[in-house]
């Protein structure tokens, strides 16, 4: 039995162009062409099938194996009608042959590309994944990586960062991610000729994906200022970045060798006027004037929080009015008297009953008033004069 010169031609075509070799398909072949002729009746529980890539032939060639699974005999055992089985199985195998070699393909075109970045198109959205198109493969993005109240609708072209590449049995899986912080270094180098030369370099990056990502860079170069060259004219590279992550706010400040002036250029747009760092427990103490504290610690503490991950402090952010009050020695207080404590309102006891006098057995009134001695008043005339001394006087 042969196989179709047209098939012959067909299958060296399909090499070319989907960078297959026709004996990787013919051996592919082969191995269907074994499994097809031992569901036939009458086969041997053993054979080989060989395809002779010139001529086109199929030759079937039953064996005997054994105990130790050598060849004892070999015959040739090509049932009459295993051209149309070959027929059909060779589409089957060419078809699938082509799958798997597009698959290793895909994987290995992105093997090893973890934290490039990558365009796809939006292909379809839902609340556990998102699948983007990247025009030779599909990689998908979890909604765990994805920025939150973000929105992607279908036909939407967004960038994303490879997170890892998997080889599973369906094919390669390629994970991305819109939340990772090295997709703002990505995009920046993109916009950014200074940082693809390594003339400025990105030294750290602290981000809060959808509101806000501080980026710490540092010039090799003494006459590169390293802001200026990633923020760009009228900040236009910058922008480019913000455009992309849909109005996330990005904030480049110049990283220092001293930590205090690090932290002070952190905090920014806030203005510092001291910082006292203890590198030992890893904290700095920064004072603020009272109407740049709020605008240091930032909405919900963000503006902080960014600054002690990009310099790796923690940091506590207090006003100069509060450092002021703690310094100076507090002023001696007089204690005011003791009150004083006036005494209670006498209680008014009620008065005591009035006891009768209980009935008795002695004398009336009467008898009582005798027993007083009687007084003599005068009465008369000389009532009014004084009266007589006594003869005892003397006179």
């Amino acid at each position: 039995m042969k196989i179709d010169t047209q098939v012959m031609d067909a299958l060296e075509i399909l090499g070319r162009e989907r960078g297959v070799s026709v004996d990787a398909i013919l051996d592919a072949l082969a191995n269907a062409l074994v499994s097809a002729y031992k569901r036939s009746p009458g086969a041997a529980e053993e054979a080989r099938v060989t395809i002779d890539p010139e001529e086109g032939d199929i030759i079937v060639y039953a064996q005997e194996l054994d105990e130790d699974g050598n060849v004892t005999r070999e015959w040739e055992d090509t049932p009459e009608d295993f051209g149309r089985i070959a027929a059909q199985t060779a589409k089957q195998v060419i078809q699938q042959r082509l799958r798997d070699v597009k698959r290793e393909q895909v994987y290995d075109v992105y093997a090893g590309r973890e934290g490039d970045l990558i365009t796809g198109i939006v292909q379809q959205v839902d609340g556990r994944f998102t699948i983007l198109d990247l025009g030779d493969a599909e990689a998908i993005l979890p909604g765990s990586e994805r920025i939150p109240y973000e929105r992607l609708e279908r036909g939407n072209r967004v960038k994303a960062l490879i997170l890892e590449v998997r080889n599973e049995t369906k094919g390669p899986q390629i994970v991305v991610s819109r939340s990772h912080p090295d997709l703002v270094r990505r995009l920046l180098e993109l916009e950014v000729p200074e940082l693809a030369d390594g003339t400025v370099e990105i030294v750290a990056i602290a981000r809060e994906p959808g509101h806000r990502t501080k980026i710490a860079v540092v010039s090799h170069d003494a006459n590169v200022d390293p802001k200026g060259a990633c923020v760009g004219a009228r900040g236009s590279r910058v922008r480019q970045v913000v455009n992309e992550l849909r109005g996330e706010k990005v904030d480049v400040v110049q990283w220092r060798e001293n930590v205090g002036q690090f932290i002070a250029e952190a905090l920014g747009p806030a203005k510092v006027k001291e910082v006292k760092v203890d590198e030992a427990s890893k904290v700095a103490d920064v004072v603020v004037s009272e109407h740049q504290l709020s605008l240091a610690i930032g909405k919900e503490g963000q503006n902080a929080r960014l600054a002690a991950r990009l310099s790796g402090y923690k940091v506590d952010i207090r006003s100069d009015h509060v450092v002021e009050t703690v310094e100076e020695p507090p002023a001696p207080v007089e204690e005011p008297p003791a009150p004083v404590e006036e005494p209670p309102a006498p209680v008014e006891e009620p008065p005591a009953p009035v006891e009768e006098p209980p009935a008795s057995d002695e004398a009336p009134a009467e008898e009582a008033l005798e027993a007083v001695e009687p007084v003599t008043v005068g009465v008369g005339p000389d009532a009014d004069a004084p009266a007589e001394a006594s003869d005892e006087s003397g006179d």
